[in-house]
This record gives C-alpha cells, sequence and structure tokens, in this order.
C-alpha cells in the first residue's frame, strides 16, 4: 500500500498518540518534546503523519510564525526501519503544497549530526548557523527552502515569542559570574523549554561592559559568550536622540539620581532597546530598574527580571501586540468615510493578491451603487493616518460587514480585537443574531482576532453567532440551536453538569448569552466611582470618551490581596461604591468575564499588566494591605447595563431570593442572584 500523507487533529488521539510514540524514539536527536506540545501544534495545523498500512513511518512537526511568514519546521522524523524510501522528501512536498503562499521552510540542526546531506537533496540551502543554549554550545546549520517568491532573508532570521536585550548584570550571570542566586536567576533565561520562545540579543552597551572587564580571563570569557547573542545595531543618531530625551526625563522625575557615567550607561541600555525595535531589557541591576517608569514612559521599554521573563513570557509577548491602555487619552478619532475620499483608503487598505488598488476602489464604490445603506466607518490615529476602515449595515437579524480592514499600525491587533467586539455590541443592539464578515481579504491581524473571538470561518467569511439569552442551560442551548440552524449550522448543547472552563469558552463565543445552572461561579466587585469612570467611564466623564474606544476589550483592576474564595473562569458583576467629591455611585453597571486572579508584589502585578490598565504604579502600590500584597483582576468583554441596578433594587433583588447581600468587598454570589440583575439591567420596561 502507498504511504499516504495526512495532516494530524488535536482530536485524532490513536494517530496523535503514534506519532508522539514515534517522536519518543528519538528525542536522542529531537529533543523532549510534551505531548500537550504535540497536541498544540496539530490543533494549529503544524503536524502531518506519514501512514502506511495504518502504521505511521514518519511525522512532521512545524510551527506557522504569524509575523514571519515562513513554515518554521521543528521535527522531520522517520522511523529508522523505513528510512531511504523517500518519505521525508513526501512529507517536505506536503509541506510545500499547504503553506505554498508562504516563503519558505527553515529548519535548524546541529552540525554534528551529520545530515547535510539529507538537507541538501531535499532542496535546502544553509543559510548561517548559531549556537545552541546547551552546555556543549553545540553548532547549529539553519536550512532554507524557497518556495518560489522573492527572497527578504538576508540572514537567519529568529522566530522567537518574545525577543529581548539583556544588560551586563544579567549577561555576566549567563557566563557563570556573580553571585549564585544571579547566576540561577540569569541561566534560568537558557532552560531548554524556553528556547524557541525567548531569543536574548546583546546590544553596542553590552559589548562596551564587556570590553571595560579589566581581568583579561573573565573579559576573554564573557566575550566568548557574545557569540551566542545576535548583536544588534540601531542607528547611532536615533539613540543618541533618545538617550537626550531620557536623561532629561531623569533630571525631572528623579533629581535625587546622580548624572554620571554610570547613569549614562544604563539610559544606553534602554535608548539602544528602544531604537532596535524592542521593548523588554532584562536586568539584576536596582539602579537601572528605578529607571523603569522613566523608560517606559519616555521610551516604551520595559525593565523587567530574569524572573519576570521566565514566569510571564507570554504576557510580555502579549503585553506587545495587546495594549488597550494605549488607546485610552490618545487621539484616535472615528468618522464616516466620506464620498470621494476611496484614493485615500485605497493606499492604506488595499491587500495583495486580487483586491488591490483599482480593484479595491471598485468594491469600495459599488457600496454606494448598490441600494443598501451602508455606513463607513473610518478610524484615525493621532496623527490623522486611518488605522482602521470598516463597513456595515443591517439586513434582517444579521449585521452585515463587507469590508473590514486594518492598517499596518504599533496597534493594529489591538484595534482588531476592539473592532470584532464592538461589531458584536453593534449587533446586539439592533437585535441582531449573527454578525458575518465578508471581506474575502481580511488583514492577517482581523482573521487572528476572529478566530480567538469565537468566529466561525466558512466560504462565505466569518461569522459570529449573538444569543441574547439568560437562563437555564437547556433554555440558552436551545436558543443557540435555533439560532446556528438559521445559518445551516449546530453548535453544542450544555447540561447543568458542564464546567466552569467549559461554560467560559461557551458565553465567549455565543456572547452575550449566560448559561446559569453550570458550574461557572459568579462574583461581585464594589469599585470606587473615581476607577469606575476610568475604567467603563460609569460615571460618565465631564469629556466624554469616545464610543468606539472607551471600553477596552481587556482590563485590569486592583484590590488588597485577601481572598474571598476568587477561582477563574468566572463571571464579575461592578458595583460603584458610595460617591464623593459629586460622583454618582451606590448602583451596578455591568458585568465582565473574569479570566485571572494574582496575587503578588505591586511593582510585579504592575509590570506584568501595566500594557491593560489606566493604573500608575503609584496607585497599584496604594492597594496594597498589610501583607505588602495586592490582588489583580484581570477580565474582558465588559458589558455595560442599560438600565443601572440601584442599591435598594439589588437588596430587593437579593431578598426575593432569601439572601443577604454584601457589597463591602468582593463576594461570591449565587448564579441566580446575578441572573436577577443582569435582567434587570437588561429590562426594557
Amino acid at each position: 500500500m502507498a504511504i499516504e500523507v495526512l495532516p494530524v487533529t488535536g482530536e485524532q488521539f490513536g494517530l496523535l498518540d503514534a506519532v508522539i510514540a514515534l517522536g519518543d524514539r528519538y528525542t536522542r536527536f529531537l529533543g523532549l518534546l510534551t505531548p500537550p506540545a504535540y497536541r498544540k501544534h496539530a490543533d494549529d495545523g503544524g503536524l502531518l503523519a506519514a501512514v502506511e498500512n495504518e502504521e505511521v513511518v514518519g511525522y512532521a512537526l512545524f510551527g506557522l510564525p504569524k509575523r514571519n511568514h515562513y513554515v518554521r519546521l521543528a521535527h522531520l522524523c522517520v522511523a529508522e526501519e523505513h528510512r531511504g524510501r523517500g518519505i521525508a522528501r513526501l512529507l517536505v512536498e506536503a509541506i510545500r503544497e499547504r503553506h505554498a503562499h508562504r516563503l519558505g521552510v527553515r529548519a535548524k540542526c546541529r552540525r554534528d549530526y551529520g545530515l547535510s546531506g539529507m538537507w541538501t537533496g531535499l532542496g535546502f540551502v544553509p543559510r548561517g548557523e548559531s549556537l545552541g543554549r546547551g552546555k556543549d554550545k553545540e553548532t547549529l546549520d539553519t536550512w532554507w527552502l524557497d518556495l518560489g517568491h522573492e527572497d527578504l532573508f538576508t540572514e537567519a532570521q529568529s522566530d522567537a515569542l518574545l525577543v529581548v536585550a539583556v544588560d551586563h548584570s544579567v549577561f555576566a550571570g549567563l557566563r557563570g559570574a556573580g553571585a549564585e542566586r544571579a547566576v540561577e536567576e540569569a541561566q534560568a533565561l537558557e532552560a531548554g523549554w524556553l528556547a524557541d520562545l525567548v531569543e536574548l540579543v546583546a546590544t553596542s552597551q553590552l559589548l562596551h561592559d564587556v570590553h571595560k572587564i579589566k581581568d583579561r580571563e573573565e573579559r576573554q570569557h564573557q566575550r566568548a559568550g557574545l557569540a551566542g547573542l545576535r548583536s544588534l545595531s540601531p542607528p547611532a543618531t536615533a539613540v543618541a536622540a533618545r538617550h537626550k530625551e531620557l536623561a532629561a526625563a531623569v533630571k525631572k522625575e528623579l533629581p535625587d539620581v546622580p548624572v554620571d557615567d554610570q547613569l549614562g550607561r544604563r539610559l544606553g541600555y534602554v535608548a539602544e532597546t528602544s531604537c532596535a525595535g524592542l521593548q523588554v531589557l532584562v536586568t539584576r541591576d536596582p539602579e537601572l530598574e528605578r529607571l523603569a517608569d522613566v523608560a517606559w514612559d519616555v521610551a516604551r521599554v520595559r525593565v523587567v527580571s530574569p524572573a519576570a521573563v521566565t514566569l510571564h513570557v507570554d504576557e510580555l509577548r502579549q503585553a506587545q501586540v495587546y495594549r488597550p491602555a494605549d488607546l485610552m487619552g490618545t487621539a484616535f478619532s472615528a468618522e464616516e468615510a466620506a464620498p470621494g475620499g476611496d484614493a485615500e483608503l485605497v493606499a492604506f487598505f488595499d491587500q495583495v493578491g486580487g483586491d488591490s488598488g483599482s480593484a479595491f476602489a471598485e468594491r469600495l464604490k459599488a457600496l454606494a451603487r448598490d441600494g443598501v445603506l451602508w455606513r463607513r466607518e473610518l478610524l484615525r490615529d493621532g496623527e490623522g493616518r486611518p488605522a482602521a476602515l470598516y463597513a456595515w449595515a443591517l439586513d434582517g437579524r444579521t449585521l452585515n460587514v463587507p469590508i473590514l480592514r486594518t492598517a499596518a499600525h504599533p496597534l493594529e491587533e489591538t484595534l482588531a480585537r476592539q473592532l470584532l467586539f464592538m461589531l458584536k455590541r453593534l449587533g446586539r443592539e439592533r437585535e441582531a443574531q449573527f454578525v458575518s464578515i465578508v471581506d474575502p481579504h481580511l488583514s492577517a491581524a482581523a482573521v487572528k482576532a476572529a478566530g480567538a473571538d469565537g468566529f466561525t470561518e466558512d466560504e462565505r467569511g466569518f461569522t459570529a453567532l449573538l444569543v441574547d439569552a439568560c437562563g437555564p442551560a437547556e433554555e440558552v442551548s436551545e436558543a443557540a440551536g435555533a439560532i446556528a440552524a438559521r445559518m445551516g449550522r449546530t453548535v453544542p448543547r450544555l447540561g447543568p453538569e458542564a464546567s466552569a472552563e467549559i461554560t467560559s469558552v461557551a458565553e465567549r463565543v455565543l456572547w452575550p448569552a449566560k448559561f446559569m445552572d453550570t458550574a461557572l461561579p459568579s462574583f461581585i466587585a464594589p469599585v470606587k466611582p473615581r476607577w469606575s469612570t476610568e475604567l467603563f467611564n460609569v460615571p460618565a466623564m465631564l469629556v466624554p470618551r469616545d464610543d468606539v474606544l472607551g471600553i477596552s476589550r481587556e482590563h485590569v483592576y486592583y484590590r488588597s490581596s485577601g481572598h474571598r474564595g476568587e477561582s477563574v473562569p468566572a463571571r464579575i458583576l461592578w458595583y460603584v461604591s458610595e460617591g464623593s467629591s459629586g460622583y454618582q455611585g451606590k448602583m451596578a453597571i455591568g458585568c465582565s468575564r473574569l479570566d485571572e486572579v494574582v496575587i503578588d508584589e505591586p511593582d510585579a502585578l504592575f509590570s506584568r499588566f501595566e500594557h491593560l490598565g489606566v493604573y500608575g504604579r503609584a496607585e497599584v502600590r496604594a492597594a496594597a494591605d498589610s501583607s505588602g500584597k495586592v490582588m489583580a483582576l484581570r477580565f474582558s468583554d465588559t458589558e455595560i447595563f442599560p438600565v443601572k441596578v440601584t442599591h435598594g433594587r439589588l437588596v430587593a433583588l437579593a431578598e426575593r431570593l432569601g439572601l443577604r447581600l454584601s457589597l463591602m468587598s468582593l463576594s461570591k454570589i449565587s448564579n441566580a442572584l446575578f441572573q436577577a440583575i443582569y435582567q434587570e439591567g437588561h429590562r426594557k420596561t
């Protein structure tokens, strides 16, 4: 029987287990990979198996980086007894065919494995080399298989999730110099499991610091280690200008800091990190950590410890691409796209392929001719440049979106996520049951955001269901099934036995649905009027925020660290406590999905969650209790109630259910009470 190459999904347990078993036979060469990692690649479309007579004889495990447009080949494995039959070529050709739109296939392989002939025979060419992270500092060859597109690569590129600059206090630890704890913290950055997640890079300031080491043997020892880091050299003029800005800020904000060579050296790291396009600088130098606020305010560089990287690599990466706090207080503006301005829109929002130039211009004009009253909305940044464009119209129970584009922008992914939730809110306000995005050339950021936000893709585009129901799981599932049936689809039914995790996912996908008799718990949190205004614009500011950008998809709220039975995932109701100085209070204003509860030192939480909130470091520190710790509540997809539920009404709803309501601190409430308050907040009479 012929060998067949099949895609493997995380649900094909038998096939996946066979692949894992084959990989485990060759961990000496492939390295140890856990079953969840295999499953994650499979779910992401990155696992192919070569099968013969129901036996897995080989497999290819690969990643599809979002920002680097190539295939990252991690494993190419063929069972020893089946080698020499062209199985590796079949797997590579399958990758080539399935991902022909990507620039190429990139792989790294130890030179001492002696596999250069194999890679050459498969059509790969060598593209540089690097040193591995292991103790023996093995040489890794980089191999490249071009897929016939214009070659944009001049050197081996990083495919790490997060690229960070290190200062000399960390680099010396990497080379074994310093106190035992310093060495341990630094060398944790080189742990094997971080190899594909974090890349450590050097800037010119590190080279200068190594050059200044007086002991020749130690200097040479550290210089040898520099070969293992990619060196970045941003333009000197840009670095000098940024350095000057930083120095001026330090002089103003930290007048007690001596202006000397040591300060200049520390600011050099910040300036070079910023001008190299990075956002994370890792240090163990307490004086550099003291400059953290200035580094962020002036250069948008996060100064963090090695532990912050190893513990929170995902959050640090997320903070780079999703920064809703940066939208607040900015000059982003929304307007209706004026007729006759299509040339400007084409310049910013056309896509390569079949929708560029005149083709996109014609699509824009067609919207004005087809008899439907399309609303064309345009978002501009503070400099007046178009940042996002979308068009919509209501057709019965469907909010149709024929155009949804985001322009290349530092906040592009943030805007895409904001816009998708805004479209859901818009559909719900108009009693729609579907949001249908039929733009055939969505930007990559919008496609990524749609997949993470419960939109499903078919030949028509991306569609999300809007299930405006709150009640028992059977009733809400029935409503969801009826809506899905109108689109020729089915949705899983939830029962009262559904876990909190499954229910939370269902409520995200079917938003604003609420399954009230499942295991998903509910909480109520008091929030002072000042912070409810900042977080939710309730009570409203004297100068209202833009409706489109005022409420973030994701946010964080800080409180004292005392536990009140918090668990995640959960729902959380927001109660504005008694007002003062003219603030209006004592009312429930809305609800959110509670995604995470973390207790830690104030500075650690601020570094971790700053990109989500309106709190400054001083406010986070002020929330600490006698233990010196703070609790951070990370929440998302906030709904502001059309009808605010007053304190008196809250008490009456609780008494009707035979319950007593505590509003002094964060507390758990019954799902029955949550349902009563939620329905009161959406009361229409």
